[in-house]
């Protein structure tokens, strides 16, 4: 009776986490109203009381579920009917699947490859679903950067990578320019090559070349606004100049009398 109560009323959740959330908070309420039944007081009380004499955790235990995976051409690992891309220089190749209640993690050669957040889904009437990394891909369209225009990993950009793809791309060699800016993620901070784009956006410059500029300026630390000048005295001109076009139709009307002597 006691189960069915903790349940009840159970409200909808948008993720696992949520629930376990909610779960947690369920159960303590119950540990502090709920007699224990062989010892005196809640089992709140007896836990609160046992806690003292237990040894503290050395390391969270890693449990997961291992499988032996192999890539596919188009860099895809597959896992109860999705999909999970992987760096394109393990296509073809077997990886380590370590499975776990929330996310899939990918080791090759004694090392993470990458990571993703596990997706979850029963149903069976419904197509499986993709997940994309596009860092994964940047080495496949380093050789070919036309496939930056439709390719599906590519359709999650962040916004500001988009922007400047749609500028990029409206002239010759625009597609090779925006694959050099995202290959930057792989020597650089991330955030920081997305500033620098967002920087040259706002600047209305949207080229490669001053996106570079501008990375580099904040990877040195250096001000990206120019400081002012304080020009010395002597340097102040002394007739200002002004605005007066007649003066070149004077000049020029002694270079014809020049002539026509």
């Amino acid at each position: 009776m006691r189960v069915i109560e903790l349940w009840q009323p159970m409200p909808r959740f948008p993720s696992l986490e949520a629930l376990n959330d909610w779960l947690e908070v369920r159960c303590k309420e119950f540990w502090h109203k709920t007699p224990h039944g062989k010892m005196r007081g809640t089992i709140a009380d007896v836990w609160a009381e046992e806690a003292q004499a237990l040894m503290p955790a050395s390391r969270l235990f890693d449990g997961f579920v291992e499988y032996t995976k192999r890539v596919s051409p188009t860099c895809l690992v597959h896992l109860e009917r999705n999909r999970y891309s992987v760096p394109a220089s393990f296509a073809n190749r077997p990886v380590s699947l370590r499975v776990y209640p929330d996310r899939v993690v990918v080791a090759a050669e004694g090392l993470i490859v990458c990571e993703h957040r596990r997706i979850i889904d029963r149903s069976h009437d419904r197509p499986g679903q993709t997940i994309y990394d596009w860092r994964h891909y940047l080495a496949v369209v380093q050789r070919k950067p036309g496939a930056l225009r439709n390719g599906a990993p590519f359709a999650e950009l962040p916004d500001a990578f988009r922007s400047l793809q749609q500028h990029l791309l409206k002239k010759p060699g625009g597609d090779r320019e925006m694959v050099e800016i995202l290959a930057l993620v792989l020597q650089h901070d991330e955030q920081a090559v997305l500033l620098a784009v967002e920087m040259a956006l706002e600047a209305g410059v949207p080229t490669k070349t001053h996106v570079l500029n501008l990375l580099h300026r904040l990877v040195d630390g250096k001000s990206l606004t120019p400081p002012a000048i304080d020009a010395p005295q002597a340097l102040t001109l002394t007739n200002e100049p002004k605005a007066n076009v007649e003066r070149y139709d004077a000049l020029r009307k002694a270079v014809e009398v020049r002539h026509a002597s």
